[in-house]
């Protein structure tokens, strides 16, 4: 009878501690979400969106689209996905495009989108801001070049685009978007507090020590210690918004070094939300070689190729560069 009592309030204990982890996590990057949200939405209600939109319509020339499709990416790059999902279904009848143009739209929208939100969670990690939306615009436009360059040579996914889901229109009022905006959050914490659980469950069975284990040939390669493995895990498979709490936790522990912390997220801004958002992309009717394969491979190479060139690089110009040096508590070098 004691042992069980002992058991209940040793549960009750856990999951006290679980949601106090959980709340602080989250509210490290509500406070980011929710004011840069809000200024977002009024950008939106005075049409910069759609002039950023036009814009970029002579850009999308470069990569095999038309310029209507502007305006898709830019609804991407300023909001999320699924704003820009919605322009993407009302443009189709009148423009339409093929798998080929699908697959690079989508991932150029894959490599850069929700840029408000995940480029200050990014800075807030330690990263400079102007870094990272440089190698995120830029990625993402070069990914979209070689892509179309590879499918128009060898006439690949050549046929007409019939996405297999097309989401309903939002809600236009302030008060359906405070609605989205509130499920969000809710969102967030679920997620959140369910992977905080499941971590303390690794960690107890000893399954994070066996993926740092088979991370580490691939980190090594690409320049990073065993460390980095939680981070890079955390964004490639929940993403920059959704993980951004447990991110911004990670970076700031003081268990990582900058390097580590600045290539992960570098890793992780061009490739992240492998699951969700590849799907999203997928059902829309982009193509998995593009919004998966190229995409993955496009970020290994460019992480690879940025740790050899900043190897060479003094931490003192890292950090004016590249990092800001008194934002989160990371050590110069990698402990034993």
């Amino acid at each position: 009878m004691a042992d069980g009592v002992a058991v209940r309030q040793r549960v009750v204990a856990e999951g006290r501690a679980l949601l106090r982890e959980a709340g602080r996590t989250c509210w490290a990057v509500f406070r980011i979400i929710i004011p840069v949200s809000i200024a977002v939405r009024f950008l939106q209600q005075w049409g910069l969106v759609e002039q950023l939109g036009r814009l970029l319509g002579p850009v999308m020339s470069l990569v095999g689209l038309p310029g209507e499709m502007g305006l898709v990416w830019a609804t991407a790059l300023l909001t999320n996905l699924y704003a820009a999902m919605v322009v993407f279904a009302a443009l189709l009848p009148d423009v339409p495009v093929t798998v080929a143009q699908t697959t690079v739209l989508t991932t150029m929208m894959l490599v850069a989108h929700g840029l408000p939100v995940e480029l200050r969670i990014c800075q807030k990690a330690g990263p400079r801001m102007r870094v990272v939306v440089v190698i995120r615009l830029l990625g993402a436009l070069v990914l979209g070049v070689v892509l179309w360059q590879v499918y128009s040579r060898a006439g690949l996914l050549a046929g007409p685009n019939v996405p297999v889901w097309r989401p309903p229109p939002p809600d236009p009022t302030w008060w359906g978007w405070a609605r989205g905006q509130a499920a969000l959050m809710l969102k967030i914490f679920g997620i959140i507090l369910a992977l905080l659980g499941l971590m303390r469950l690794l960690e107890r069975i000893g399954a994070v020590r066996l993926m740092d284990r088979v991370l580490a040939p691939v980190l090594r390669v690409l320049g990073m210690t065993p460390a980095a493995a939680p981070l890079a895990i955390i964004g490639m498979t929940l993403g920059i918004s959704y993980g951004g709490g447990l991110i911004i936790r990670q970076a700031q522990s003081g268990r990582l070094a900058k390097r580590d912390i600045f290539f992960s997220l570098v890793l992780m801004s061009l490739c992240h939300s492998i699951i969700e958002d590849t799907l999203l992309m997928v059902a829309l009717g982009g193509h998995v070689s593009g919004v998966l394969l190229a995409r993955g491979a496009f970020a290994l190479v460019v992480t690879f190729a940025l740790v050899k060139v900043l190897g060479r690089v003094s931490e003192r110009t890292f950090d004016r560069w590249f990092f800001r040096a008194s934002a989160p508590p990371a050590r110069d070098k990698p402990g034993p």
